[in-house]
């Protein structure tokens, strides 16, 4: 009797999982992704802060990072961010918006940047030991972040506090 109870509840919890995955779960949001869309080709590495969205837009061939906030949907600017020459890997938003931290090429080399909105400013984060980056996120208060690092032919994760 308690094995028939067992059954029981093991296809009660995996009947509750798997309608937690049907069609009524994830929804576009329409005016979001058709304003999106309006502005790029195609986007890739979505990261989410409280109220902002950042990605990678692909828009004639070129690459970049944009910004959106999600109350009004429309893209924010970030001047002297997507320099002329680099290619976006990787990117990640703070909570709060302020911070964007992502992982570029420029010049046939890797480098892991954050971005400040407040003040317009780029700064390269050195990676010790030394290593290349390839994936980035950002904590929600903006004060540290993850990256994937290759080193020696193996991926580490290190986890960097930020000033």
């Amino acid at each position: 009797m308690k094995r028939w109870q067992g059954t029981v509840v093991l296809a009660s919890v995996l009947g509750i999982s798997i309608s937690g995955c049907s069609r009524s779960g994830l929804r576009p949001q329409p005016g979001l992704n058709s304003s999106l869309q309006r502005r790029a080709d195609s986007r890739r590495q979505p990261a989410l802060g409280q109220r902002w969205l950042v990605s990678i837009a692909s828009r004639n061939g070129r690459e970049r990072i944009e910004l959106v906030d999600l109350r009004s949907r429309q893209p924010v600017p970030l001047p002297g961010l997507n320099q002329a020459g680099s290619q976006p890997v990787s990117v990640s938003v703070s909570g709060n918006g302020k911070r964007i931290a992502f992982v570029r090429t420029r010049e046939g080399r890797t480098e892991l940047m954050l971005y400040r909105r407040d003040a317009a400013g780029l700064q390269r984060l050195p990676i010790e030991p030394s290593g290349v980056p390839r994936e980035v996120s950002l904590d929600g208060e903006g004060r540290r972040l993850a990256v994937q690092v290759s080193r020696q032919g193996r991926w580490d994760v290190d986890v960097i506090r930020l000033p």
